[in-house]
């Protein structure tokens, strides 16, 4: 799934033409089967709330230069910021529950299946953790400080991080590196630490809404428009930083994630 961002222009009584954004989701999702509905899998759902955050700061811009509206120009670090802090809406109950229901009969998710959704989603969550500090800080070694006519080797680099990442050593003949397409091949070089950081971006920016009170509607509408109006209007004009600061008040905290994972203390 994939979001994309068009600008349709629109006369204005026969005067100066505006440009509004408009943006579109690429999806593939479960097909319908005979008589039955398209029926989506919980993932596919996070899926579609993922891609609708791009979509929202595509379409919420104020910039009024395209390079620079929307997600345009958003540094790579901080460019999944309102697409991860969307999918924190699916595991609210009011959010859930209003769309998890039965499609012939209407009948809401049951609640035992809704806290299996809640467990499930912090499962080996410190394991997960590790991996992607893992994959992280190997990037950035070798990308930065290793040297190929030095006294190490990719892998022993690799086995180097590993003693503080890793619950157990890689196996000798595991290959891994050959095989790490992100860094390699996919665009990620020097920059796969942007997952975790954009995790951390995220989960600081839904606690926001957490700390205004999720019951309270008025005080979550107070929020979303500080949202709307920062991380999701201001696109790539400024930096990174300072968007989120606009929105929060201070440079953002690793403490909501571990939060949210189920890694410390509520």
């Amino acid at each position: 799934m994939d979001t994309c961002l068009n600008r349709r222009q629109i006369k204005s009584n026969g005067k100066a033409d505006i440009q509004l954004p408009v943006a579109y989701l690429i999806c593939n999702q479960t097909p319908p089967v005979d008589d039955k509905p398209s029926l989506m899998t919980f993932t596919e759902v996070e899926t579609v709330f993922h891609e609708f955050g791009h979509g929202l700061q595509h379409m919420l811009t104020k910039i009024d230069y395209p390079s620079a509206a929307g997600i345009n120009n958003v540094e790579w670090d901080a460019v999944e910021l309102p697409s991860q802090f969307m999918e924190n809406w699916c595991y609210e109950r009011p959010t859930l529950m209003g769309m998890a229901k039965h499609y012939q009969t209407g009948e809401p998710l049951p609640e035992h299946y809704y806290q299996k959704l809640v467990a499930a989603r912090n499962y080996m969550s410190g394991s997960g953790m590790l991996r992607q500090l893992h994959f992280s800080l190997l990037d950035i070694e070798l990308h930065y400080r290793y040297r190929p006519d030095g006294d190490e080797t990719p892998e022993d680099v690799r086995n180097r991080i590993a003693k503080n990442t890793t619950i157990l050593p890689p196996l000798p003949e595991d290959n891994f590196l050959c095989a790490f397409g992100h860094i390699f091949a996919g665009g990620y070089a020097a920059g796969y630490y942007s997952y975790k950081w954009a995790e951390v971006l995220s989960a600081d920016a839904f606690a926001a809404f957490e700390e205004a009170g999720l019951e309270d509607e008025q005080a979550i509408k107070t929020t979303g428009k500080r949202y709307r109006d920062t991380v999701l209007a201001l696109g790539g004009s400024k930096h990174p930083m300072e968007v989120f600061k606009s929105f929060r008040g201070r440079e953002p905290s690793t403490e909501p994630l571990l939060k949210h994972n189920g890694l410390k203390a509520a």
